[in-house]
């Protein structure tokens, strides 16, 4: 049964198409051509002629949660995305805006517009005939970004910097985004089509006004109530409800502070005085500290010179450190007090900032507002029995404490320095300066030379320790006595030689010359010859040269007294040959001559087989 029924279907229904032309119509009127031609022209006049592209006013007809209807006077209403309202949060029906024709009919016959591509064509002319114009104009913040804020002004993202924002720092960007705010366009690139609006120069140009009519009232001594709006290493800048003014540090507390952060907190509200202002530049210097009275103006009547105090190192300077007893009241201990000691120190070496310590009243001047304190005279004077204590003669353990060029001071006991001369150290050795012998901080072990308790003067030796090695050299190395030695250092006029017993001597340059003549040089070793000697000055002159010269003399004396000799001998024989020729005779005149003939011709004989 359902098989043949689709294998034979019932005919196709084609109905006459209906004819819109035909008054014989049910429901149409009977209209003449005329009258016709008559009522179309009518409709057409209650309709805008709509061109697709481009930019018409229309009005708000209904708003929903996605589109917002608006009617431009066409044959239908166009949907608008509510998205593109963002800038218009406050939107409502029978608001006219301004939207871009995309196309009269879509595929469904549907109008559709654009609110956003109409503000983004005339935004950029509206742009510009702000800025040219100085107008206010408003912006929807859109996002945050580095640096800044993105708002939506007539379409266009434009550039909000976190300097442009408020006339004091922001700190939480986010608290503006998702606002419609008033700017004012600053900057316009239109190769890079960039905007840079600002929200500041409205707060700017209000605050001016409140400024000149905030300065017109001020007075020196006037107090005001300010909010902390800066803090800097120097001071603290104050919102004094709508000009700014300057509290320095000094002008904070009576005390020392090293920052204001110690004292004060951003968007703190406190009473501050007018110190100063001026009207030209604007600026105003503020007071906190002098809302109270002066520290030294409370100071007790009881506080004396030689009364002991309690206070807080605060400065540390070359000469002293200053410590606080009172808020804003200082004494300075001055670095001669604070040790007995004649020797000054760094005030480093006795106190540190932020100690708390005791000291006693020296002066007080209560006008000047100055006070003097001492460290050393809560100890007794311990030069009072320096005699007693440390005898002439007495041998101690001191500490080396500073270098001069004559000398190393050394300190027995907290307040007892004496001197070690540089001649006092040692007995062989010669010391150009005394950080050769010892070092800072080391110990020495000294003997007391001599005591001056008035000068507070103490004279120490480290070589009497010892006994005098003089005495034994003077019998060691004695005039013309020769010692092996090495050549430690050469100078201009001579050099040092090391001799045995670990004494230096010092030979002249002309005294350095080996007997080839050449020099000696330094660690070479040779005899040396002692030509000079003084216990008192310690010091001993020795020579190599004359070891060789006297040699060569003593050689030369011996062949001089041999000629001497000879010449003497000779003399001797002449003067006998004179006396016998006095005697001689005819005769022995012939037999001399017969004696030299025969002796010549004995020579010629042997001179004639020779050859």
């Amino acid at each position: 049964m359902i098989t043949e029924e689709i294998t034979n279907p019932a005919p196709a229904y084609n109905p006459e198409p209906f004819n819109w032309d035909s008054t014989s119509n049910k429901g149409a009127g009977e209209y003449s051509a005329e009258e016709r031609t008559k009522m179309e022209q009518q409709y057409d006049q209650t309709l805008s002629a709509v061109v697709e592209h481009d930019i018409v006013d229309g009005k708000v007809v209904s708003i929903s949660s996605k589109d917002v209807l608006i009617n431009i006077g066409y044959k239908s209403d166009g949907l608008v995305a509510l998205t593109e309202f963002r800038h218009m949060p406050d939107i409502k029906v029978g608001d006219k805006v301004e939207v871009y024709v995309e196309t009269q009919e879509d595929k469904n016959g549907q109008l559709i517009l654009s609110h956003k591509k109409a503000r983004a064509l005339k935004s950029w002319d509206r742009v510009n005939a702000s800025l040219e114009g100085d107008e206010i104009i408003q912006g929807f913040v859109k996002c945050r970004t580095k640096g800044g804020l993105i708002v939506d002004v007539f379409g266009i993202e434009a550039f909000l910097p976190g300097s442009q924002i408020d006339v004091k720092p922001i700190r939480d960007y986010d608290q503006f985004v998702g606002k419609t705010m008033e700017f004012k366009v600053v900057k316009i690139n239109n190769e890079f089509k960039n905007v840079v609006v600002s929200h500041k120069v409205l707060i700017e140009e209000e605050l001016e006004q409140q400024k000149a009519e905030i300065m017109k009232k001020l007075e020196k001594g006037q107090v005001l109530e300010g909010t902390v709006k800066n803090i800097t290493s120097y001071g603290v800048f104050m919102d004094l409800g709508g000009v700014d003014g300057l509290l320095h540090i000094t002008d904070i507390s009576w005390g020392r502070i090293t920052h204001p952060e110690e004292v004060l907190k951003l968007d703190q509200k406190i009473n501050v005085v007018i110190l100063d202002f001026d009207d030209e530049k604007k600026r105003i210097a503020l007071g906190l500290k002098q809302l109270t009275p002066h520290p030294w103006t409370q100071l007790s009547t009881d506080l004396n010179v030689g009364d002991k105090v309690k206070g807080k190192v605060v400065v540390i300077a070359d000469y002293g450190a200053f410590v606080e007893i009172a808020p804003g009241v200082e004494g300075l201990i001055h670095v001669s007090e604070m040790s007995w000691s004649q020797h000054l120190r760094s005030p480093h070496e006795f106190l540190k900032v932020g100690d708390e310590i005791e000291a006693v009243v020296l002066t007080l001047d209560r006008e000047e507002r100055k006070m003097s304190l001492g460290l050393k005279q809560l100890k007794a004077d311990p030069w009072i029995d320096v005699a007693t204590k440390y005898p002439v003669g007495s041998k101690h353990t001191a500490t080396v404490k500073n270098f001069q060029n004559f000398g190393v001071f050394v300190e027995l006991e907290e307040g007892i320095d004496g001197l070690v001369h540089i001649s006092d150290l040692s007995w062989s050795k010669k010391i150009k300066h005394p950080s050769e012998f010892t070092k800072v901080g080391e110990k020495m072990d000294v003997v007391v030379l001599e005591v001056d308790p008035e000068n507070r003067r103490l004279s120490l030796g480290h070589k009497q320790l010892e006994e005098n090695p003089w005495d034994v050299f003077e019998s060691i190395f004695t005039v013309d006595s020769v010692h092996e030695g090495t050549v430690l250092k050469i100078g201009e006029k001579g050099a040092s030689v090391a001799l045995s017993y670990g004494v230096e001597a010092f030979a002249p340059s002309k005294h350095m010359v080996k007997e080839d003549g050449k020099m000696l040089k330094a660690d070479e070793k040779a005899e040396f010859k002692v030509i000079e000697f003084s216990k008192d000055q310690r010091k001993i002159v020795v020579s190599h040269s004359r070891i060789h010269e006297e040699v060569s003399q003593q050689t030369r004396v011996a062949e001089g007294s041999a000629k001497a000799s000879e010449r003497e001998e000779g003399v001797k024989a002449v003067k006998k040959v004179k006396e016998n020729q006095e005697k001689t005779t005819l005769g022995d005149l012939s037999v001399l001559s017969n004696l030299k003939t025969s002796m010549e011709a004995a020579e010629k004989k042997k001179s004639d087989s020779a050859e």
